[in-house]
């Protein structure tokens, strides 16, 4: 047999062995620079995510004393609280449905001290029989039901058996002179009742010919409260009221311009009581300004234009949003020409007085109604006790509110 033949390692110079090492470190240092940087890629791709999906939703939102919520139960109260509406909707229930937390939780707390307690049964009792889903925003709904419930229930077994209570009757007046007038005829034999029906301009007691029935002192609005120390059949002395509404006012029109294609160009001032027209109508009188006294003294949303109407025209009366009583007057003035007080009873104005009579004062038993009503009093008066007594922390401005909205939104 022939020898083999052997190739000889071929052996590489210092020179080329130098060169083979760079080139190795420089591939390793490549492969290692890519990972790097592809690490660095998956990092902020997952770091973005985590700023835009995962952390908003871990902020704490609300903070009731040592009790957080976070954004991602906001979102999802949101949602449940605005299930059935237009998803549109939503934004506008956003503070409501922050300060429904806050106070959700005030009562959780506060109904501790009371023993007003709440079982997990009883939650998922409400739970099926709502058909929520089984989820917490959910069975915080569901207590916050029944906590409300048992709570309302506390406040009523906390009332007295009876009560000091008056049996009132009022009637709200358009001025101190009306209210002097109504007083006179009172002292003079005349009819309470039929007084009310006459001079009363409260659209809400008036059509019960101004009967309040039996109330307790703490149920007496606040701006007659004084007249639950009158005697059976004493009446009040007027009491100015500058917040209530009436169904009555009083107009001075003017018209500045006519034109036989524009018709005429007019100015008004609509105010509380013709005492008052007649006072303002004697300034204009002296040639005072009626701009001026428009933005003074007017009700009516022209004043800041000082009464400024613009342009009105007679056969277009039916439906230029004035009274028959005002158009009947404004197209029967001369140009320059201001008129008398014009009644108008289609309107409202604030300020009033009030007459208040009490027919009979007992110690009684509240009725259903009155009952319930001095109960949810006491109710809001221990929920904002507690608020007060409380370190809430709420972060939810403007910005993040919307935010919240828009991730409910997504939902639908």
């Amino acid at each position: 047999m022939g020898k083999k033949k052997v190739t000889p390692v071929r052996v590489p110079t210092k020179h080329q062995a130098a060169k083979w090492q760079r080139q190795n470190r420089i591939r390793r240092i490549i492969i290692t620079a890519s990972i790097v940087f592809l690490v660095s890629i998956i990092s902020y791709v997952i770091y973005e995510y985590y700023v835009a999906q995962i952390k908003p939703f871990n902020e704490k939102v609300i903070t009731v004393n040592d009790v957080s919520f976070d954004m991602k139960y906001y979102v999802n109260m949101l949602d449940a609280q605005t299930r059935n509406l237009e998803p549109n909707s939503t934004y506008s229930y956003t503070y409501a449905v922050a300060q429904y937390i806050e106070d959700a939780e005030l009562m959780k707390q506060g109904a501790k001290e009371l023993n007003v307690t709440v079982s997990e049964k009883e939650i998922q009792e409400i739970v099926v029989e709502q058909n929520f889903p089984n989820d917490e925003v959910y069975r915080d709904i569901a207590r916050t039901l029944l906590l409300s419930e048992n709570l309302s229930e506390y406040f009523d077994s906390q009332l007295q058996g009876k009560m000091l209570q008056a049996n009132m009757q009022v009637m709200l007046v358009e001025s101190e002179q009306v209210a002097n007038a109504v007083l006179g005829r009172v002292s003079s034999g005349g009819n309470f009742t039929e007084l009310v029906r006459q001079f009363s301009y409260d659209n809400v007691t008036k059509k019960y010919d101004g009967n309040l029935g039996w109330l307790p002192e703490e149920l007496i609005p606040q701006t007659i409260a004084e007249t639950f120390n009158l005697t059976p059949d004493e009446i009040s002395q007027p009491i100015y009221d500058n917040s209530t509404s009436k169904d009555i006012g009083y107009w001075l029109i003017k018209v500045n311009e006519e034109d036989p294609e524009n018709g005429i160009n007019v100015s008004a001032m609509l105010l509380g009581s013709e005492q008052e027209a007649l006072e303002i109508k004697s300034e204009l009188d002296k040639a005072s300004d009626f701009s001026e006294l428009a933005k003074s003294y007017s009700q009516h949303s022209s004043k800041y234009k000082g009464g400024e109407l613009g342009w009105l025209k007679e056969e277009e009366k039916a439906t230029n949003n004035f009274s028959d009583a005002f158009n009947e007057v404004a197209f029967q003035l001369s140009t320059g020409q201001v008129s008398e007080p014009v009644k108008d009873e289609t309107v409202q104005t604030k300020g009033g007085y009030w007459i208040v009579k009490v027919w009979d004062k007992q110690q009684r038993e509240l009725d259903t109604d009155a009952r319930a009503v001095v109960k949810n009093k006491h109710f809001s008066e221990w929920l904002q006790l507690q608020r007060e007594n409380s370190t809430i922390e709420n972060k939810l401005d403007s910005t993040r509110m919307a935010w919240a909205a828009n991730e409910v939104i997504k939902r639908r």
